[in-house]
């Protein structure tokens, strides 16, 4: 059963205070009309003319489900009514309780019209959801758990109005591009970090219950002869990332926001930083909850003794999360902080319903309990699912 945290905002001109209380079983305690949040409506009364406010949307947040199974959705995919309304029917007629949404992608362009001057964007590249508070009241509605993921140090938008900030080529002290063509912040440069609390905690402040913070991480492909960090300098990767790791947790989390990481997959078996400054146990201290990305066919030939990982689908999962698990429980954290990131798309391989539940099973097998599947064309398959 779901259970709604007490925090309740209310948006609009009319003045009613801030109040607070347990909801259990449906997630706005009054019936409300919701407005886009540029509307003005008046009400005109016989005694008076004094127009008045309505109060647009309740702002709720649902608690995190356990077990959680949730999919992705993409900001372009959330803006089309028509294609997120399949995606919501699959999320209420199957055992998937929650969804990630992007609220910041890999182009830097952030996915609503935000009121904080910090985070206003006038020119985007990517795709905006124009009534997403409204959209994430209304899943409420439906009980589902929604996540906004945040692309952090991969932002084109903001290496173009802050070049300062950015990872240089070493050769010209250019701003430094992947093999994609896109640029990142230095993982060092505070400054940058005001901007991602600013927008955890106004996501947070419209609805969404959880913020994950996707690649936050050094580059890890491109001219790697020729890129500096000018920010981080001589310090450690891994020990810049975890002053970053801590940042969040004391910045954040007071919000009330749960917050929550996704790694790459080899952090769960390997113990260096993998050149990129992601390690696992800095992670499980500072989240809530850690989603390694233990896609098989991300994984090179010979892993753990397999030609082809994805014809080892259930192994790779079995194999990483047990390891995972183990890192957690020597850490003294629990592992159900754990939650992986399961592949549902083609790529090294054909992924139906038997590769997608082998992963579920070899989740479970580990211990889990929640999971999180990744298409990022957002078509699942819904065979995979339980009714």
């Amino acid at each position: 059963m779901m259970q709604l945290k007490k925090t309740v905002f209310i948006t609009g001109a009319l003045s009613v205070g801030t109040f607070s209380a347990f909801y259990f079983a449906v997630p706005v305690l009054f019936p409300v009309t919701y407005y886009p949040l540029s509307d003005k409506v008046g009400v005109q009364t016989e005694m008076a003319s004094t127009t008045l406010a309505l109060p647009k949307i309740i702002v709720t947040h649902i608690q995190t489900p356990e077990p959680l199974k949730a999919v992705y959705m993409s900001a372009c995919y959330a803006s089309a009514p028509s294609l997120r309304a399949k995606l919501v029917h699959l999320i209420e007629t199957t055992e998937l309780n929650a969804v990630m949404i992007d609220v910041k992608d890999y182009s830097g362009t952030i996915a609503y019209r935000s009121v904080v001057p910090k985070l206003v964007q006038e020119k985007v590249a990517g795709c905006r959801v124009a009534d997403m508070q409204a959209f994430v009241a209304t899943l409420h509605e439906k009980g589902i758990y929604v996540i906004a993921r945040v692309t952090v140090f991969q932002d084109p938008l903001y290496t173009h109005a802050h070049p300062e900030l950015a990872v240089k080529r070493k050769s010209d002290g250019g701003i430094w591009k992947d093999r994609k063509g896109l640029s990142f912040i230095d993982v060092s440069a505070k400054p940058y970090w005001e901007y991602v609390s600013a927008l955890a905690q106004d996501a947070y402040a419209i609805g969404f219950d959880e913020i994950n913070f996707d690649y936050i991480r050094f580059p890890s492909d491109g001219n790697m002869k020729d890129i500096a960090y000018p920010w981080t300098a001589t310090t450690t990767k891994s020990v810049a990332l975890e002053k970053f790791f801590a940042y969040l947790e004391e910045e954040v989390k007071p919000s009330g926001a749960v917050i929550s990481a996704d790694l790459f997959g080899m952090t769960t078996t390997n113990t260096d930083d993998l050149n990129i400054g992601q390690v696992l146990e800095p992670a499980l201290r500072h989240f809530d909850y850690v989603a390694p990305m233990v896609y098989p066919s991300h994984y090179p030939p010979n892993f753990n003794g397999w030609a082809n990982p994805n014809e080892h689908v259930y192994g790779v999962i079995k194999y990483s999360m047990d390891k995972a698990v183990a890192r957690a429980k020597v850490a003294s954290t629990t592992p159900l902080k754990l939650r992986p990131w399961l592949q549902d798309f083609d790529y090294g391989g054909d992924y139906g319903a038997v590769e997608v539940r082998a992963q579920i099973q070899a989740t479970y097998d580990s211990g889990l309990t929640s999971w999180m599947l990744w298409d990022p064309n957002n078509r699942y398959t819904p065979a995979a699912l339980l009714k």
